[in-house]
């Protein structure tokens, strides 16, 4: 017979709930701001983000950040040429050539 999960009741405190709707408020309202930079937040998930974290400041019943991968942070850019095996440059290619004898 399969193990049954454990019900684990609630993983959220209600505390922090009230803590993510009072940022999507303000949100809402144009005042909610990112810490770091100061500037307005626009994106929901941002400001449930940073209601989660006021939360978590406070003492209230949120689960622990996940922790980031060991591939360090994700970076949105492109890709260099060579990373991606595209167009090699014209050194590389008149370096690969043979030589030939005249």
């Amino acid at each position: 017979m399969a193990a049954r999960k454990k019900s684990g009741g609630r993983r959220y405190g209600k505390s922090a709930s009230k803590r993510v709707a009072s940022a999507m408020r303000r949100r809402k309202k144009g005042t909610l701001e990112s810490g770091r930079s100061g500037r307005k937040v626009k994106s929901k998930e941002q400001a449930i983000a940073i209601g989660l974290s006021e939360a978590r400041e406070k003492g209230a019943k949120v689960p622990r950040k996940r922790s980031a991968k060991k591939g360090g942070a994700k970076r949105g850019g492109r890709k260099s040429a060579a990373k991606k095996g595209g167009r090699k440059s014209a050194a590389k290619k008149r370096a690969g050539r043979k030589r030939t004898s005249r």
